[in-house]
């Protein structure tokens, strides 16, 4: 089977408003159990391989396997942080072993007077057979601002 060798390139910007301050909706982002819990590797995943350290150059791994379907791993490093302004990452995913993407991704943390506002941008490289995904992963990046917005409800 030949697989046909091609790139796209994908950016989307989301906004989200939360009710928490700004150092809470960090916590988030900052503290290792908080962030694991957000992401919600207990029901839809199996989870395999966990790293977290944040701190510029640091790196995270997630690898977990969707139940009943493919592996998942998220590889980042952290290239930027400004406590509770911003954070910025380089990652690169891969479903069963091929390499499905690499990207560059920024939050930035701002106080508004009914909580915090986060905005994530995402510029994302697609290869191959995954050119068509860049849809998907912000469909996805969407569904993982909404886990957080239950996680931040919870914590208050």
């Amino acid at each position: 089977m030949t697989i046909e060798r091609r790139l796209a390139h994908s950016s989307f910007t989301l906004t989200r408003d939360y009710p928490a301050p700004v150092d809470r909706v960090w916590g988030a982002f900052a503290e290792a159990d908080q962030k694991r819990n957000w992401l919600g590797d207990g029901d839809a995943f199996e989870p395999r391989e966990w790293a977290f350290d944040f701190r510029v150059g640091g790196r995270d791994v997630d690898e977990a396997k969707f139940h009943g379907g493919p592996v998942s791993r998220y590889e980042a490093v952290y290239t930027d942080i400004v406590e509770h302004v911003r954070i910025v990452t380089t990652y690169d995913m891969w479903l069963d072993g091929v390499h499905m993407s690499t990207s560059v991704a920024s939050f930035e943390f701002e106080q508004i007077p009914t909580g915090t506002r986060l905005t994530h941008v995402e510029h994302g490289v697609f290869f191959d057979q995954f050119w068509a995904d860049g849809a998907g992963r912000e469909q996805g990046t969407r569904g993982l601002l909404e886990a957080l917005g239950r996680h931040l409800e919870q914590q208050a």
